[in-house]
């Protein structure tokens, strides 16, 4: 059943990676759509380079908690292994 709640847990993160992904690219061509004293060229680069830094650092802040999880359970199975000999 955890192993579910994992395999769940890991398609839901790339999900919202791609949402994150595609919220960026929206909020970036909003931006540069807007009326002129909010919107244009810098602030669309702004929206697009900050979004995509903050997007990499979630996916890969959850992509390494779930790499942090399966190290320890094949660390966990090794020493099971050990233990059994």
């Amino acid at each position: 059943m955890r192993d579910t709640f994992i395999g769940l847990f890991e398609k839901l993160v790339g999900v919202f990676v791609i949402l994150l992904c595609i919220g960026v690219l929206v909020g970036s061509a909003a931006a540069f759509l807007a009326p002129a004293p909010n919107g244009g060229l810098l602030p669309a680069l702004g929206i697009l380079v900050m979004g995509s830094i903050y997007a990499i650092f979630m996916g890969g802040m959850m992509y390494l908690f779930l790499g942090v999880y399966h190290n320890t359970k094949r660390t966990a199975e090794a020493i099971e292994e050990l233990a059994k000999r």
